[in-house]
């Protein structure tokens, strides 16, 4: 609870006086229908709750003297517990196992046979590694009865669920979102000391889940692990996207416990967003920022222009109202993106720390036409600590007509040409190359677009006209070609 401000809501955890039955996570998501089901489970509300928890942690820290104190990934003012340090000893454990299962050196289009023997050796492994970084009256935690499923089944479910498919050779934000669940999962379980609010919390984001993405990167490159589900250049990151939330956050105005999170404005020498396309500023900052981190990855696994091959991340590089307004965004985008969509969280499995049990206070979401292709991202539940992420109905008729039509009368809707356009940026009249006007469009971000599956995570009257050559100029600017 923050002093003399709005409640801030943090994952709540179980008692350890009181009886609780533990139970195997199973599978509940079998078609998008489920999908309005999990939008309104105690899951999700844990789940979300514990996203926000965390992100508002790596917001830097407001000073009685009127500095701030910002958290770099390698930064000095991180203390690390017990139980993260043994966290970053089972992430070493993995690390090393790569060793035993080299790839494959036969010719393969796409993912390396090899990752399907490391999975299956981290899958028999893993109860012996809870074990040596885990307390055994922890992990051993049964229901009352002293019989049937014990807590480190249940959080062995979601550790082995976060490492990507062996049978598909493939990584994606629902094996993200595993890994972020059993880290939910210990907390829930008391496996973190008690603290001050967000202390801990920050040292998991940089002591645990920094050096949990360092793995997975190194598995992508050294398997060659496909992208699960990934959109394409349409798509935010191909395999991951909760280093964006947290990155953004790091360059965010500084708060004390009693503030509000800020959704605009920035740190003051934080980088600009459009530095993403500097090579020597991604450099720098990759190596303190957990979005900079990220997008260095992607200049490591991928060649042409950043605007070509990531056109929403290029897109978000030019907005102007500050990294507070792109955290935000990033959370809104994941509510729609990653917890909403049918193919990310169809295999999340659900037991007792992580319920499929209806939360009666969740908000139902709306039904629309669009049910039977998929749900409609609803707003999280209210008293977060945060700004609502809901996504508004929408207006009769916006799924069925081009997004770009114009409904004045005797005008003739054009398709524009542009470029692309960020998620949750605000509508404005922008000049095209040639001298045209580009037409506002109905839909102003990604919660506005119909639900479904396969709904797209740009802006949908995007186009995929490059910007205009700049022969002789060192940098690639990253705001839309046209705008003033």
């Amino acid at each position: 609870m923050a002093k003399n401000g709005p409640p801030i809501r943090v994952l709540s955890t179980l008692d350890p006086s009181a009886p609780h039955v533990f139970t195997a996570p199973t599978k509940k998501i079998h078609d998008s229908q489920d999908v309005s089901a999990f939008l309104t489970s105690k899951a999700y509300t844990d789940i979300m709750t514990w996203l926000l928890q965390l992100n508002r942690s790596m917001f830097p820290l407001k000073l009685g003297d009127g500095t701030s104190q910002s958290w770099a990934i390698n930064s000095d003012a991180i203390q690390f517990s017990a139980p993260i340090r043994q966290l970053q000893r089972l992430l070493l454990s993995l690390e090393d196992i790569i060793q035993e299962v080299p790839p494959d050196t036969g010719p393969r289009r796409f993912g390396n046979i090899s990752f399907r023997r490391w999975c299956e050796v981290v899958e028999s492994r893993t109860p012996d590694l809870l074990k040596e970084c885990l307390p055994a009256e922890l992990l051993q935690k049964v229901s009352p009865d002293g019989h049937g499923v014990t807590a480190g089944e249940e959080l062995k479910a979601y550790l082995v669920g976060s490492w990507g498919s062996g049978q598909r050779l493939d990584y994606g934000t629902g094996h993200e979102l595993s890994f972020l669940a059993f880290l939910g999962g210990l907390w829930k379980l008391n496996a973190f000391p008690k603290a001050e609010p967000g202390v801990e919390e920050r040292a998991i984001v940089i002591g645990v889940i920094q050096p949990y993405l360092d793995l997975i990167r190194k598995l992508i490159k050294t398997y060659t692990l496909e992208p699960a589900g990934s959109h394409g250049v349409w798509g935010l990151d191909d395999h991951s996207f909760i280093p964006y939330i947290f990155g953004s956050a790091q360059y965010s105005p500084a708060i004390t416990d009693s503030d509000l999170t800020p959704e605009e404005g920035s740190l003051p020498d934080s980088p600009d967003p459009s530095g993403v396309v500097k090579a020597n500023i991604v450099e720098k900052e990759r190596e303190t920022n957990l979005y900079f981190s990220a997008i260095g990855f992607i200049y490591d696994v991928k060649k042409g222009p950043f605007w070509e091959h990531s056109r929403i991340l290029y897109d978000i590089s030019g907005i102007q109202t500050g990294w507070g307004k792109i955290n935000k965004g990033m959370v809104k985008m994941y509510n729609a993106e990653v917890l909403s969509k049918f193919p990310v969280v169809q295999h999340f499995p659900f037991g007792s720390l992580f319920s499929w049990d209806y939360d009666p206070n969740a908000i139902p979401p709306p039904s629309t036409a669009h049910a039977t292709s998929g749900p409609q991202a609803r707003p999280v539940a209210p008293d977060l600590g945060q700004a609502s992420i809901a996504t508004p109905r929408p207006t009769p008729g916006a799924g069925t007509q081009a997004p770009w039509a114009n409904s004045a009368a005797g005008t003739r809707a054009v398709p524009p040409t542009g470029g692309t356009a960020a998620p949750w940026a605000a509508t404005r009249k922008e000049v095209i190359p040639g001298g045209a006007t580009r037409i506002p469009s109905a839909i102003s971000d990604t919660s506005r677009v119909p639900p479904g599956p396969m709904a797209p995570t740009r802006a949908p009257w995007a186009s995929s006209q490059p910007p205009p050559s700049q022969s002789g100029d060192a940098e690639v600017h990253t705001k839309a070609p046209w705008a003033k």
